[in-house]
């Protein structure tokens, strides 16, 4: 069976016989993947009544565990946006009712960024339901693939540098 990257690489090796395009192969695909995923993913949260982004915010205060709180720099970090665009999602999940700003006690300049109780309900439920649907979108692995598949996944990412979730 071929994909669309297959036809891609057909064609140049039709036009370019001399370039040997095998990278292309793997990074075409991975990067239709990710395309293929961002739209699940996205049609996924909108069903939950969230953004993606908004549910990577709550899913990294609820995973930093008790008090599921972070710092502002700490959540751009994670998320690598810019420091406006985490103040702004910091700014609509606060008006939202799922998170709180609160003075750090231990140094009043700083502020941390907390769950609401209603902020930890939401993440709980709809993790569970993320898991389920990430299984879903990956059910055409059989166990062992999936293995293998991780594994050079991490292989990769720790060569070119990608060890820290922030």
């Amino acid at each position: 069976m071929a994909d669309a990257v297959d036809e891609i690489l057909a064609q140049w090796g039709r036009e370019r016989p001399d370039l040997d395009v095998w990278p292309m192969g793997i990074i075409g695909r991975v990067a239709r993947l990710q395309l293929v995923l961002h739209r699940e993913l996205k049609d996924f949260f909108a069903g939950q009544g969230l953004e993606t982004w908004e549910f990577d915010v709550l899913a990294t205060l609820r995973r930093s565990g008790e008090p599921y709180e972070l710092t502002a720099g700490a959540l751009l970090k994670a998320a690598m946006v810019t420091s406006g665009a985490i103040t702004n999602r910091i700014d609509r999940l606060e008006a939202k009712g799922l998170v709180e700003r609160v003075r750090d006690a231990d140094d009043r300049r700083s502020v941390r960024i907390r769950l609401t109780s209603r902020g930890l309900s939401l993440v709980d439920q709809v993790v569970g339901l993320h898991t389920a649907n990430e299984a879903r979108l990956l059910e055409a692995l059989d166990p062992a693939d999936r293995d293998r598949l991780a594994g050079l996944l991490r292989g990769l990412l720790e060569s070119l540098g990608d060890t820290s979730p922030r």
